[in-house]
C-alpha cells in the first residue's frame, strides 16, 4: 500500500514536540498507531519500520521523545556517544512527562480525521517498548506491541521511578511482547518478572522470545537480525490484524 509523510507538531508542557506521521495514500479510515523508538529518536532504522507498518493499513504517529531537552528534529547516532546522550536524556526526562507526551499524541490520533477512534494501538522498541506498554494503560489503546522493553522489570525510565510493572493489571489491550534471549537489557529474570506479574493480574499475553540480541530490529547496528527481524514482523503484522479485525494485506 502506497503511503504518504507528514510532520506534525504539537505543543506539550510548553514544549514543541514532533510527531512524525506515516498513513496509506489513499483516503478513508484505518487504525493509529502511536509508534515509540528508542533512545535515538527518529533516524532511519526507526522511520523505515514506520513506513513499512504504514503500508498494512496504518495511521502511525512516532513522536520525537526527548523533545524537551533536544532540537526539534534532533536524530542521535547510535554510536557510544549517541549512548551516553540517548541514556542521559532518558534519565533526565521524568516518568510524567513521557505520559504527557502519549496522551497529547493518543489525543491527536483518536480526533485524526483518517484514523478510527476506536482501533488504537501503541507500538515501541527498547524504551519504546516500556512507553508502549505505559500508553496501553490508557483504556483507549486497543492493542500493544512491546519490542525488547526496557525497565518495565526495574522501574527505570526517567528520572523517577516507573510503577508500569505494578499497573500492568490496569491495562485491557491485547498485549504482544518480543524479547531476544541474549538480551542484556532484558535477562531472563527480567522477562519472567514482567510475565509473572501479568499472570498475577490475569493477564496472559502473546509472548516472543528469539535468538536475538538488544535491538536486533535495527538495520544499522551490529546486534541486527535480519531473519528474528522478519519473523517479528510477520506476528506484529499477524497480532495486529486480528486486535483491529482487519483484513489481510500483502507485504509491500
Amino acid at each position: 500500500m502506497q503511503i504518504q509523510r507528514r510532520d506534525v507538531g504539537l505543543t506539550v508542557d510548553d514544549s514543541l514536540m514532533r510527531l512524525y506521521v506515516a498513513e496509506p495514500a489513499e483516503a478513508g479510515q484505518y487504525p493509529g498507531v502511536l509508534f515509540y523508538s528508542d533512545i535515538y529518536q527518529l533516524g532511519g532504522p526507526i522511520l523505515r519500520l514506520a513506513d513499512r507498518l504504514a503500508g498494512y493499513g496504518y495511521v502511525v504517529a512516532a513522536p520525537e521523545i526527548f523533545h524537551r531537552l533536544e532540537p526539534i528534529g534532533t536524530v542521535i547516532e547510535p554510536n557510544d556517544i549517541g549512548r551516553l546522550r540517548g541514556n542521559d536524556a532518558a534519565r533526565r526526562t521524568e516518568v510524567a512527562n513521557y505520559d504527557a507526551d502519549t496522551d497529547a499524541a493518543l489525543d491527536w490520533l483518536q480526533n485524526h480525521a483518517t484514523v478510527a477512534p476506536e482501533k488504537i494501538g501503541t507500538l515501541g522498541f527498547c524504551i519504546g517498548g516500556h512507553l508502549a506498554c505505559r500508553a496501553a494503560l490508557n483504556p483507549g489503546v486497543k492493542a500493544a506491541v512491546c519490542c525488547y522493553p526496557t525497565g518495565i522489570h526495574s522501574g527505570k525510565l526517567g528520572k523517577d521511578r516507573a510503577d508500569t510493572l505494578e499497573r500492568l493489571g490496569e491495562i485491557s489491550a491485547r498485549l504482544l511482547l518480543i524479547f531476544g534471549d541474549h538480551d542484556p537489557h532484558v535477562p531472563a529474570e527480567g522477562r519472567d518478572t514482567i510475565l509473572n506479574a501479568l499472570r498475577t493480574a490475569g493477564r496472559e499475553p502473546k509472548t516472543l522470545i528469539y535468538p536475538a540480541n538488544h535491538t536486533f530490529m535495527r538495520d544499522d547496528g551490529y546486534r541486527y537480525d535480519p531473519a528474528a527481524t522478519d519473523a517479528a514482523w510477520t506476528e506484529i503484522v499477524a497480532f495486529l490484524q486480528v486486535a483491529f479485525g482487519t483484513a489481510a494485506l500483502p507485504f509491500p
